[in-house]
């Protein structure tokens, strides 16, 4: 599998932009439990500067419940990382695949569950184009 995110380009600033992609994944069902600014933290560690970028770790307890209790090691695989990058004027916004899973851990009774989680994701990044 080479392809294991799902991505969308928005216009919108980068501002902007994270605060659509944090309302996009409420409305999809899903919280925001860690946000790390990768352009803060590489000006801090390495004083590099770079464009701005955060990585926020999404979940719908819901379904990350369910998926442990198919597969106890799905938990390296979350929360579901939604990254916001600035792009030009716009934004980037990818998000990692829930196919990853079951292809991942060759576990197909997480099909289910990534396929609700995928639907969810995939209408969060189409409502952002709207």
């Amino acid at each position: 599998m080479t392809d294991f995110t799902m991505s969308t380009t928005i216009d919108a600033p980068y501002a902007d932009a994270v605060a659509r992609v944090r309302e996009g994944l409420a409305d999809a069902g899903f919280g925001v439990l860690t946000e790390i600014d990768i352009r803060a933290t590489l000006k801090a560690k390495l004083d590099v500067d770079v464009p701005p970028k955060v990585i926020l770790g999404a979940c719908r307890p819901q379904l990350a419940h369910e998926a442990l209790g198919i597969d106890p090691r799905v938990a390296a695989l979350l929360p579901c990382n939604v990254v916001v990058s600035a792009d030009g004027d716009g934004a980037l916004v990818e998000v990692m695949d829930p196919n990853v899973m079951p292809e991942f851990t060759g576990t197909e009774a997480l099909a289910g569950v990534a396929a609700d989680a995928r639907e969810r994701l995939a209408g969060m990044l189409a409502g952002l184009r709207a």
